[in-house]
């Protein structure tokens, strides 16, 4: 059985400047040919998160990305998904007349909609799309606390 990494993470602050990162690339025009894109620019994943009362699911879409391209951390409030795609070679003699597939380096970072639980993650990859089901923290889960003697 082959695995896809998931790193766990208590910490994700990093994350706040690859925010304003995200901002920024929202706001940038779309290059129109390849020969106007910036090379060391990442693209964003498609996404889709489900909500049910026991989880939350998300599925991102990467089509053509090789599953040991990609890596998943995940802490009790996010996830990043990253990695990178190959880019296919050109049709020799021949012009780009329409050019929207990005390749490259990709990263998405997605908040999530409820606090999960780290221990409860699974996993799947299949026809280029990631499914991630993540179980939700219980609301009213306590944490026995040992006192010692000293």
């Amino acid at each position: 059985m082959d695995y896809i990494k998931i790193r766990f993470s208590n910490d994700l602050s990093s994350l706040g400047s690859k925010f304003d990162k995200a901002m920024e690339d929202i706001f940038r025009p779309r290059p129109v040919s390849p020969m106007f894109s910036s090379y060391g620019r990442t693209w964003s994943p498609q996404v889709d998160i489900y909500e049910t009362a026991e989880e939350v699911i998300l599925r991102a879409e990467l089509a053509g990305v090789e599953k040991d391209a990609l890596e998943v951390e995940i802490n009790s409030r996010a996830v990043r998904i990253s990695g990178s795609r190959k880019e296919l070679p050109s049709v020799p003699n021949s012009a780009y007349r329409l050019a929207e597939i990005q390749y490259g380096k990709f990263e998405r970072v997605l908040y999530l909609p409820s606090p999960i639980d780290t221990e409860v993650v699974s996993s799947v990859y299949t026809d280029g799309f990631l499914q991630i089901r993540l179980a939700k923290q219980p609301k009213d889960k306590t944490y026995q606390v040992p006192i010692s003697d000293e």
